[in-house]
């Protein structure tokens, strides 16, 4: 098999002998890696030629560095604020602040007129709340809204000069720049040559661009596409026909390497998978029966699926090269630092900042966090095992720090010291920033080297909030920083360190740009995922879209179908896997391009697989019984047996049998709220407590009447003995204990009112 890149290489070898001053640029950092080392086989001697992906070419000709997301959204804050009398929580602001960004980028990237687009969106909102008669009834919640649209406009000049003074900015700044700058940037490197390789859907500042360097008449661009989807009306071909109709370019010049190997003989399989764990094991099993992983791809149209994928790979995989960002929110860090906020959130939920006293199951859920637990001696986690068996069986609602402290004694100075200052008394932000990051610390000194990928993520993500909290102050509480940090994790990915040109590739479909392989396993082929959904995370209308030309759901189908057929062009063996279950929306039903490739084709080979259900004879268990079984049952038969044993013994023969005859206790979990089972304990021993002093004698009004008067006192005592350390003066637990004395009111008033006959 012959590559695109390979192909292409051929074609400018012709006519280009030196790469001195030649400057390749691709769509991404992946194919300028497989670019130079097909380059490196072709020439026997010589420089390799400059190679940019889009953005870092973006970047020289804009002269503007690219700003992560968390930065940008300080310095919109900051604009923000100075612009609002009445602005928003930080936390609330970047509920809606992302998706702000978002539409600027995608307003610069296609050089939409600002001014214009804005006012035509607070027009359109104004012509809403018109009506004949005058009169328009809006809630609170419209008005905020209109409000809100009507002040983009404001936004987005001061925010773009303060970028732009900074030498920073998002992509579509960049873009809008680069535009401006690309003449000068032209006259600079008039001797260099440019090749575009590999690009397909554009935005209107790339089609400007790329034009404009074309226009030098020593530059020349090279599309991937089959001539069968060109040639046609097919959705895949869409904006490169576009570009061959539109740009001057082509009116001189051909349309280069347009392939013919769609149409070739290949081995395609379309396998139906009942849920996605059974795609990814049955991928597995496909990888299995391949020897070199060289020319194979396994593709995730459902990059969440990715740690499944990583706990499915079969043991013939000595190497594997991961091209998508691992999800934060996955990682078992995440979990531990959540437990941490959680801690504080919960402690003043609960009022227990002054006495700093933390929830019980925060506590446990932090110290059995296996980051944690693994960092304490034997001794300690014996220690830790034992102290939250004591919460259950003392029903300690609320732990001190002190009581902590006291299962820390045999661990190192800095492993005592590290995980006791997360329980200190919340003074400041910033200082509680420092915990975290003097705990990752501790954390990474003896633990895989993945688990120091994950930690070292977290650690620049915490060193650069607490750089920006210094300078900017927005984080006043810890809640505040919590909703930030769950916000920014959900979206925030771990991308892998690995060797791009050895081993099996796992990838995403837009890693997928340029590359060509001839073994290919694609999963999640569903409607809803490959195309994505048409939902759109936007302010800006789908109406206001189309009139402006900003790319809408129909384009980015098109997209993904170029992305799907491009993919298969020269590809020899391919497996395309799909859910058939309908348990969810968009589930079970193929994608369109399957059904669309199922009609272009006539032959491939079909499947459903299932996992294999082994049925197993049941037996019914039978414990039998012996001298010290009956023994017990006597010993219970004298006693007494309470109606709630017997109803255990008819639903839970064995249950009874553990409890009673072999006296296993269940576990002893905190009681937060009075049990009902624990109610009854304790008016029966107050009862009991009551009447022991009478039996065997006549009962009066008069020892009813001192029965009366130590009901309450006796009550109490119970719910001490029964209801450990639990409180009954407030919520619903008080409410249970005046239930409680009413009870035993009640039944002494039966007993004073037979005593009156």
């Amino acid at each position: 098999m012959q590559s695109f890149i390979s192909e292409t290489l051929d074609s400018i070898l012709k006519t280009t002998k030196s790469f001195e001053n030649v400057v390749f640029i691709l769509p991404s950092q992946r194919a300028k890696v497989f670019l130079k080392q097909t380059l490196k086989d072709k020439i026997s001697v010589g420089f390799l030629p400059e190679a940019l992906n889009i953005e870092q070419f973006v970047q020289q000709v804009s002269g503007i560095e690219k700003a992560d997301s968390i930065q940008l959204l300080f310095h919109f804050y900051t604009i923000y604020k100075n612009l609002e009398k009445e602005p928003d929580s930080f936390d609330t602001f970047s509920s809606w602040a992302f998706t702000v960004l978002q539409d600027f980028n995608e307003i610069d990237q296609h050089l939409v007129d600002t001014k214009e687009i804005f006012l035509y969106i607070r027009d359109i909102e104004r012509l809403k709340k018109w009506s004949v008669t005058g009169t328009f009834t809006e809630t609170e919640f419209m008005k905020d809204h209109y409000s809100f649209l009507e002040k983009l406009n404001n936004f987005y000049p001061p925010l773009y000069q303060f970028l732009l003074e900074k030498k920073i900015g998002y992509q579509g700044l960049m873009y809008r720049e680069a535009c401006s700058n690309i003449d000068g940037y032209i006259e600079k490197n008039a001797h260099k040559k440019f090749f575009f390789i590999g690009f397909n859907a554009l935005n209107k500042a790339e089609e400007f661009l790329f034009q404009k360097v074309l226009e030098s008449n020593n530059s020349d661009i090279y599309w991937d596409l089959d001539a069968l989807f060109f040639k046609t009306n097919h959705q895949a071909g869409t904006f490169i026909r576009k570009y061959k109709k539109e740009w001057k370019y082509y009116e001189k010049n051909p349309l280069k390497t347009l392939s013919t190997s769609f149409s070739g003989p290949k081995n395609i399989q379309i396998i139906g998978a009942s849920k996605n764990t059974t795609q990814i094991k049955y991928a597995g099993e496909i990888l299995e029966n391949f020897t070199d992983f060289k020319n194979t791809a396994l593709i995730l149209a459902d990059e969440t699926l990715l740690p499944i994928t990583l706990n499915s790979l079969p043991k013939n995989i000595n190497a594997i090269n991961i091209t998508m960002g691992y999800p934060l929110k996955d990682i078992p860090t995440t979990s531990l630092l959540f437990s941490i906020f959680q801690l504080f959130v919960s402690q003043e939920k609960l009022q227990k900042t002054i006495v700093n006293e933390f929830y019980h199951k925060d506590v446990v859920r932090f110290l059995k966090h296996q980051s944690v637990y693994k960092l304490l001696s034997d001794k300690n986690s014996a220690l830790v095992d034992n102290f939250i068996e004591e919460i259950g069986k003392e029903n300690l609602i609320f732990i001190s720090k002190a009581q902590i402290e006291s299962i820390l004694i045999d661990t190192t100075a800095p492993v005592k010291s590290g995980i006791s200052a997360i329980f200190n008394s919340y003074t400041t932000i910033n200082e509680f920033l420092d915990r975290i990051l003097n705990l990752i610390a501790l954390l990474k000194e003896d633990v895989t080297t993945l688990e120091k990928e994950y930690l070292f993520r977290f650690y620049t993500a915490f060193t650069q909030l607490k750089t920006l909290q210094t300078e900017y102050e927005y984080f006043t509480d810890l809640k505040t920083l919590s909703l930030f940090f769950k916000q920014l994790i959900s979206s925030e990915t771990l991308s892998f360190q690995g060797e791009p040109l050895r081993g099996l590739q796992l990838m995403g479909m837009l890693e997928t740009r340029v590359l060509d392989f001839e073994n290919i396993i694609l999963t999640s082929t569903n409607e809803g995922v490959l195309p994505a959904s048409s939902q759109q995370n936007s302010f800006i209308p789908f109406d206001v879209k189309i009139e402006f030309g900003l790319p809408t759901f129909k384009e980015k189908d098109a997209i993904f179908s170029y992305h799907f057929f491009r993919l298969l062009q020269r590809a020899k063996n391919i497996f395309i896997l799909y859910n058939t279950e309908h348990d969810v929306f968009g589930s079970g039903e193929k994608s369109r391009f399957v059904t669309q490739l199922e009609m272009m084709r006539d032959d491939i080979i079909y499947k459903n697989i299932s996992p294999k259900v082994i049925p197993s004879k049941t037996a019914l268990k039978e414990i039998p019984k012996n001298e010290v079984t009956f023994e017990r049952l006597k010993e219970l038969a004298e006693k007494g047996i309470s109606p709630s044993a017997l109803t255990n013994y008819l639903h839970n023969p064995v249950s009874f049998y553990k409890q009673k005859i072999l006296k296993i206790k269940e576990f002893d979990d905190v009681e937060e709220t009075v049990a009902f089972n624990t109610l009854g304990t304790v008016v029966h021993e107050a009862l009991d407590e009551l009447y022991t002093p009478f039996v065997g004698r006549f009962l009066s009004e008069e020892n009813v009447s001192i029965m009366e008067k130590e009901a309450n006192k006796l009550v109490k005592k119970h719910f001490k003995i029964q209801f450990k350390n639990g409180d009954i003066s407030t919520g619903k637990n008080r409410l249970i204990f005046e239930v409680a004395n009413r009870f035993v009111s009640n039944f002494l008033f039966e007993r004073k009112r037979i005593a009156k006959r």
